[in-house]
């Protein structure tokens, strides 16, 4: 293959380029009439396809079919329309150069001047949960070959791919033509557009042939090489959707770039208040994952990542989100002032009245009562956001290191059923001290490493989070607790590796203990369970969260 690399002397000066001809055809009709009404008001001859050309030709306006341009018929379904000479040789004709110009006039051929294309909608037909043939049939192939042959020759076409960008073009269309910085502009939105449709189109075809991670697990147990659960290539797609104030400190830029096909809190949608920062979107998204740890209505405070308090509500509460969020702000009143707050139950009027009294950062949770939003918004810089209807967590997870990236499954572990917990110490626990149990463990993976959580009634009492040895996890689990660590329970994220972290629990009265086990020290841990009567159980899995 060779590459055209013509003498840079030959090209002629185009700043300014008329527009005299444009090609259309796109998926979304957002803002089509308008702007075929404008161009063809200023002259423009218009061509297009299948149903951009009819919905074109149903406004009265005259439009000329590319099947006359091709001397071919639009065939297979629509699968065979723009892939022809006389499309692409308008599209990729570098007209600064003599010889192109006169070969289009050879071949009779006109050239392209502007094209306006949008894809198939793929990501938004996988996400309808469509079966894999109506899936691979919304893979475009002529919009990204016209787009990327448009964006390739944009020294002489403009190419238009979102709706966004009609009036901007139309108004230079009417100024005398489009300027090379625009086209040059035009064109980077072009190939990030191809970019980020391949990237989910490679995705989604990856996730189709992926190995389950049983069947690696069973090959390897076979002595087989096991196919990897992961993709051999890693495609990430997203687009900036906004630039944000600064970074984590103010000398640091930021900027909010939202995934094309994820569903999160960075495509929550905000009601009301200040705009959000970087540590905003940070502390709001480990908030929710930690409310949406839980089915039961949930609430998690988080401050700098770490939580405040994580509570479910009381069983006979009447108004169980707001009884969910009292028990949370309990654990750490103090830490909780200027905290994010996530629900995963719609906000009441109840849990509004008592966040209108503490100064909060954010609210995001799935819905507000009327009532609700009405007192927060009382509030001039609180920020109230909704998640999207479709909501659920990640299944993967990805984090950035020097140089690359690291993907793991997220923690989604079962061993919170107690049923697979091995009793090591102590009486079997009562059917209350079981639940707390529970619920500290699983709260407890929302506390960074390494993690000691006290609870009592389904809502934490005491955090210690971070530190770099268990013992000061322990002791500042205690001392946040107070008087309430007497008759707590506890979870701890890891073992414990020796009998010393567990013993400033068990000085401070706690009941009942959860923890992975698996430390060569086990039986002095134990042991020292077993001198305080003190029921403990081996989850059989840890809950490291770095």
């Amino acid at each position: 293959m060779s590459v055209h690399a013509a003498d840079p002397s030959l090209y002629r000066d185009r700043d300014v380029v008329p527009v005299r001809r444009a090609l259309i055809s796109v998926s979304d009709k957002s803002g089509l009439l308008e702007l075929a009404v404008a161009l063809a008001d200023a002259g423009v001859e218009l061509v297009s396809t299948g149903s951009t050309a009819q919905t074109i030709r149903d406004a009265g306006y005259v439009v000329t079919d590319v099947a006359s341009v091709t001397g071919f018929p639009e065939s297979l379904d629509g699968r065979v329309k723009t892939l022809h000479p006389a499309v692409h040789a308008g599209l990729l004709a570098d007209l600064r150069l003599e010889s192109h110009e006169q070969q289009l006039a050879d071949l009779g051929i006109a050239p392209f001047e502007l094209v306006v294309v949008n894809l198939y909608p793929f990501v938004e037909t996988v996400a309808s949960g469509a079966d894999t043939a109506t899936v691979v049939e919304n893979v475009d192939i002529g919009g990204p070959a016209m787009v990327r042959a448009s964006a390739k020759n944009h020294p002489n076409v403009a190419i238009v791919v979102s709706p966004s960008s009609y009036a901007e073009v139309v108004e230079a269309v009417r100024a005398g033509g489009t300027t090379l910085e625009l086209r040059k502009r035009l064109a980077a939105q072009a190939f990030g557009h191809t970019a980020a449709y391949d990237t989910a189109v490679a995705s989604y075809f990856a996730s189709e042939v992926v190995a389950p991670s049983a069947t690696s697990a069973a090959a390897e147990h076979d002595g087989q090489e096991a196919p990897s659960a992961f993709p051999e290539h890693l495609t990430l797609s997203a687009d900036r959707t906004a630039t944000l104030r600064y970074g984590e400190n103010a000398h640091q830029s930021a900027a909010l770039y939202t995934s094309t096909n994820g569903t999160g809190i960075a495509q929550a949608t905000q009601l009301h208040g200040k705009e959000m920062s970087y540590n905003n979107y940070v502390d709001a998204d480990a908030a929710v994952r930690a409310a949406y740890d839980f089915t039961e209505p949930a609430v998690a405070i988080i401050k700098h990542a770490n939580p405040c308090g994580i509570a479910v509500a009381a069983p006979d509460a009447g108004d169980p989100i707001a009884s969910a969020h009292a028990a949370a702000h309990a654990c750490d009143p103090l830490s909780a002032f200027g905290g994010v707050i996530a629900a995963n139950r719609t906000v009441t009027r109840g849990m509004a009245e008592t966040i209108a009294d503490i100064f909060t950062e954010v609210v995001v949770a799935p819905a507000f009562d009327p009532e609700a939003l009405e007192v927060l918004s009382r509030k001039k810089n609180i920020r109230l956001l909704t998640l999207p209807a479709d909501f659920a967590l990640a299944e993967r997870e990805v984090k950035q290191i020097s140089g690359g990236f690291l993907v793991q499954d997220a923690d989604r572990f079962t061993a919170f059923d107690q049923s697979t917990w091995t009793l090591v110490s102590g009486e079997p626990a009562d059917e209350q001290t079981l639940a707390d149990l529970a619920f500290a463990w699983k709260a407890s993976r929302a506390v960074k490493s390494n993690a000691i959580l006290l609870a009592n009634q389904g809502a934490s009492v005491g955090v210690g989070m971070g530190q770099v040895n268990r013992v000061d996890s322990c002791h500042l689990a205690v001392n946040r607790a107070g008087d309430r660590a007497a008759g707590s329970v506890a979870a701890s994220d890891a073992f414990f590796p020796f009998a010393d972290g567990l013993q400033v629990l068990l000085d401070a009265g706690v009941r009942a203990v959860a923890q992975p086990g698996g430390s060569v020290r086990d039986d002095e841990v134990i042991a020292a369970a077993t001198a305080a009567g003190v029921t403990m159980y081996f989850t059989g899995e840890r809950h490291f969260f770095h």
